[in-house]
């Protein structure tokens, strides 16, 4: 991993770390401590897809998703990490690398996007 030369000052606890489109690899591993430390389950929700509420329905029963009027607290707050983690990628790139991922509904998309984008190329690598 290489990382990026001239770091004269510390970095901020509250912001996460910037990624202009260069050293994708120190980004990422400085994005994964960042998020880990406001909110373990954030990375959950990143490695393995945002929360959808269903209820079940019919016989067999079959798992369908609920209606917004059909969310009940913990849903709502469940469904939030997405947006928690979402938030935190998104505030922690710049406008060129947001304009890849600006179609990505999820915060695992967006990390997805960018890892295809960055890590497999023969200038990363």
């Amino acid at each position: 991993m290489v990382a990026p030369p001239n770091i004269e000052e510390g970095q901020s606890t509250y912001r996460p770390p910037r990624f202009n489109g260069q050293y994708y690899g120190w980004w990422k591993t400085r994005m994964h401590d960042f998020i880990m430390a406001k909110d373990s389950e954030l990375w959950d929700v990143i490695c393995d897809r945002p929360f959808l509420p269903t209820k079940n329905h019919g016989d067999p029963q079959v798992a369908i998703p609920k209606t917004r009027k059909e969310f009940n607290d913990a849903d709502r707050k469940a469904i939030e990490k997405n947006f928690r983690a979402k938030k935190l990628l998104v505030c922690g790139i710049g406008p060129d690398e947001y304009n890849k991922i600006s179609a990505c509904q999820s915060s695992k998309e967006i990390l997805e996007s960018l890892q295809t984008t960055h890590e497999r190329t023969t200038q990363v690598k």
